[in-house]
């Protein structure tokens, strides 16, 4: 671990010096083992692409029309929307949860109601049951949501932060395939089972999490933050560096870790809901946020068309993920945003051709501008919008702030759901015009207000939004410590011969 060492690309500029370029996600027991413990964390965002795809299949099958009596518009529309409203009513109550049981037991919480969840789903006998049990899954689903995508970012090894905390989001896709192809398997089946069947495997990611999750590790962040110092040195040294509690590296972000959270506890006594606009980074977050989240639904992707989508939006998004640190958080965002405006610019320009003259090949290539507008979507609206938000987020208010991202994109999708039908309706391929001026917007905002963030700690990103003195207070107690450590291993290597 020379200080000439090339560092791997992802490694804050701090850790630089500190990190064993040896110790991969291959070749380290402790990294695999951490790793998979992640895993079983990303899958709950494939329980809620699931779950979209899903329903959207059970819809096709007659089995299921003719179990609940042929439901109509309205019963429909709230099967639809019953899963997002069961989220708005745990919005209140998600952050407390993570931060006072902890991020594992948040899930485990979480996971147990969803369970519960799709076994009265598999079992209902009557529509109203059907609605009850969906209520219970988008109830669940928030505690869960809320508390996986934090617990990656604060236990992954610095190195791989970034793209691991990115995947989580992308892997929505993984979630909405595997229904998909569910419900087409199924559909032969001449009973029930044709619709129970996909519902009762919509609970195997949750059953893996109620059983295994409590043995995962729970977050150094955390633990410090409710006096537990030494298990939270424990965690980092166990999955970090073989159990060694006094590597460079270990130490670093331990100390970094307490100074972040006395500083964020010193400049912040209110930890309510109005410390999430009590100070001018906090409000800066709060601006980029509310923003990407927004920006996130209503880019256009509710008037296009689905299906094989899927499975390029997943190619197109874990792509991304593992680009994040070699490109950046900016860099991407921008040519997201950019690309997107010149492919629904076309996507419009080609519509109205179709629609007006109806020129075949105008209707082609409107397919084809589809698929390059969504590969510009998952270059940054699909991998960033999650593990940006917690990075950029101090610990004492990254629970609450995590949840009012995910309130402003059920806000975001409920608006796109009522008002997109009635103006497509009223204007027809105008209403494209809409968007290409918004996608325009939202680059313009992108360029003057998204902060990169590559190649710092974790600690030090979420102290980026309140000023040059906050890292240096941050990063100067572990540098301090680390200067310590180095001179009393000079001493003891120096000691005998000097005597």
């Amino acid at each position: 671990m020379g200080a000439g060492a090339a560092a791997p690309v992802g490694v804050p500029d701090a850790l630089a010096h500190l990190i064993d370029p040896r110790r991969t996600w291959y070749n380290n027991k402790r990294l695999i083992i951490l790793h998979a413990w992640i895993v079983l964390l990303l899958i709950t965002s494939s329980t809620n692409g699931y779950d979209g795809s899903m329903m959207n299949g059970l819809q096709t099958l007659s089995q299921w029309e003719s179990a609940f009596g042929n439901p109509g518009n309205g019963k429909l529309g709230l099967l639809n929307a019953i899963q997002n409203i069961g989220g708005l009513a745990g919005y209140p109550f998600a952050p407390y949860v993570s931060d006072g049981i902890g991020r594992r037991r948040a899930v485990w919480l979480g996971a147990t109601i969803m369970l519960i969840a799709t076994a009265v789903q598999t079992a209902s006998q009557s529509v109203g049951m059907f609605i009850g049990a969906r209520f219970l899954i988008g109830f669940g689903l928030t505690f869960a949501a809320n508390a996986a995508p934090m617990l990656v970012t604060e236990i992954s090894y610095p190195s791989y932060r970034a793209p691991l905390t990115s995947l989580y989001n992308s892997l929505w896709y993984s979630g909405s395939i595997v229904a998909a192809w569910t419900t087409y398997g199924t559909f032969k089946i001449n009973s029930t089972w044709a619709w129970r069947l996909p519902s009762l495997l919509q609970g195997a990611p949750s059953l893996l999490q109620f059983v295994l999750i409590l043995f995962a590790p729970e977050s150094p962040r955390w633990l410090v933050s409710k006096g537990r110092e030494a298990e939270a040195l424990h965690v980092l040294a166990y999955y970090h560096a073989d159990g060694n509690e006094l590597d460079p590296l270990v130490q670093y972000e331990f100390q970094e870790i307490k100074a972040a959270i006395e500083f964020d506890r010193s400049v912040a006594q209110n930890v309510g809901w109005k410390s999430l606009i009590a100070t001018p980074g906090n409000r800066k977050r709060m601006r980029i946020i509310i923003a990407i989240a927004f920006f996130s639904q209503y880019t256009g992707t509710q008037l296009l068309i689905n299906g094989i989508l899927q499975i390029w939006n997943l190619g197109w998004a874990m792509y991304a993920s593992f680009m994040v640190d070699r490109l950046g958080r900016r860099f991407l965002f921008l040519v997201s945003a950019g690309l997107m405006t010149l492919f629904y610019m076309a996507q419009a320009i080609c519509f109205s051709e179709y629609a007006q003259h109806g020129t075949a090949a105008a209707g082609h290539a409107v397919i084809a501008f589809i698929f390059l507008f969504y590969a510009a979507y998952d270059l940054a609206f699909t991998p960033l919008i999650v593990s940006y938000t917690v990075e950029i987020l101090p610990y004492n208010i990254r629970a609450k702030g995590f949840n009012v991202f995910s309130f402003v994109i059920s806000l975001a999708l409920i608006f796109n759901q009522y008002v997109n039908p009635i103006a497509l309706d009223a204007i027809g391929w105008k209403y494209y015009l809409v968007y290409v001026c918004w996608l325009a917007f939202e680059f313009v905002f992108l360029w003057f207000f998204v902060v990169e963030t590559k190649n710092r700690t974790l600690e030090e990103t979420a102290a980026l939004f309140d000023g040059d003195d906050a890292i240096d207070q941050i990063t100067h107690q572990a540098e301090t410590h680390e200067v310590r450590d180095d001179s009393t291993l000079e001493k003891r290597s120096t000691g005998p011969e000097s005597a």
